[in-house]
């Protein structure tokens, strides 16, 4: 493997400083993130998403039918292969020190400068909660990281509807339905679709126990003291995070730029042969528009509430915006929109 597939591949490195500023902030400190030209208005085939995973430069343009042309960028200048941690990676609550903040009525809430690390808005943000579906975020990390055939046929079996422990959902998938795994990843991150998302896990080497080992390595290997994952789908209400370690993930995510495709995607028509499935992105900030999105994620079940995380671009600033717990949807979303609005208005450090 030559030197620039091996930079590629590289783990993100994380490293937790403490400023000392009269706040005691804690800062998230990473390597410059990836910058999207474009959101995807798509058509994928597996082939392009071979292309992003497997591309052997450090700068990837695709053009997907019917969508704006993506440039894809990875730093690979030289970057530990682990976290480095001055301290336990706590984050001080912002709520009680800007008085013109917005007021979240989510559990927890963390919105971070995605380039500086620093912390703009925090509350309740080392709390574990249930994070539902943003597990799979998680889930298409690992699927990337392993490289496998995009084009492999994949059946969804009646074991990929259910889950021991797991919270009952809908799905308008079925047994024998049958993709690629490019369109089960899709299904996964854009429809957030929990068969797609089990099935993804049962079809990895090893199966669904070396999927979800390599699931919490991962986790581990990133600096998430603060998780756990049961399972791939979300599910479970023994998948959980704090804000803090999602706003690692997310910004480990955002230097895939599969994963920044598929998750801002905001409709597509799944051609499963014999029936079509329109489909539609589960975040209404992403279908929508108005909003510079990179990445995105929600999740819901009832022990977790309505949760989002976001890679976004707020006036030139790019920000990683995390949600926890919100009592509804429209909680959710209207404190995303107050939060990304508020941070927008921040005055960027020099």
């Amino acid at each position: 493997m030559n030197n620039s597939k091996k930079a590629l591949m590289r783990v993100l490195g994380i490293t937790f400083l403490f400023s000392a500023t009269t706040f005691s902030q804690a800062e998230i400190v990473v390597n410059n993130l990836s910058k999207q030209s474009g959101q995807p208005n798509t058509s994928w085939s597996s082939e392009d998403v071979e292309m992003l995973l497997n591309k052997d430069v450090a700068n990837v343009e695709l053009s997907p039918q019917g969508s704006v042309t993506v440039k894809t960028t990875r730093n690979i200048s030289t970057i530990p292969s682990t976290p480095v941690l001055s301290k336990p990676g706590q984050i001080v609550d912002t709520t009680a020190v800007f008085n013109n903040s917005p007021d979240v009525s989510a559990r927890a809430a963390l919105v971070m400068d995605a380039e500086t690390g620093e912390v703009l808005y925090s509350k309740n943000s080392n709390a574990s909660l249930p994070i539902a579906s943003i597990t799979k975020l998680m889930t298409a990390v690992v699927i990337a990281d392993a490289r496998l055939n995009m084009s492999e046929t994949i059946t969804l079996q009646q074991g990929d509807f259910s889950c021991a422990g797991c919270k009952s959902s809908s799905s308008t998938l079925r047994a024998g339905d049958t993709m690629n795994r490019a369109e089960a990843l899709l299904f996964a991150l854009m429809k957030s679709e929990n068969p797609a998302a089990a099935a993804l896990a049962r079809t990895y080497p090893g199966g669904r126990s070396a999927f979800i080992a390599a699931m919490n390595a991962k986790a581990k290997q990133l600096g998430m003291t603060s998780t756990h994952y049961m399972e791939s789908t979300g599910l479970h209400p023994g998948n959980v995070a704090s804000a803090r370690d999602l706003g690692i993930l997310v910004t480990a995510a955002s230097q895939y730029g599969l994963i920044r495709q598929f998750s801002t995607t905001p409709t597509y028509d799944f051609n499963l042969g014999y029936r079509v499935l329109k489909s539609n992105n589960t975040n209404a900030l992403v279908r929508n528009g108005g909003w510079n999105i990179n990445i995105s994620k929600t999740g819901f079940i009832n022990e977790a509430g309505r949760c989002v995380v976001m890679h976004t671009t707020l006036n030139n600033r790019p920000a990683i915006v995390v949600i926890l717990g919100a009592p509804t949807t429209q909680a959710r979303n209207d404190a995303a929109v107050n939060l990304m609005t508020w941070t927008s208005h921040l005055p960027k450090r020099l």
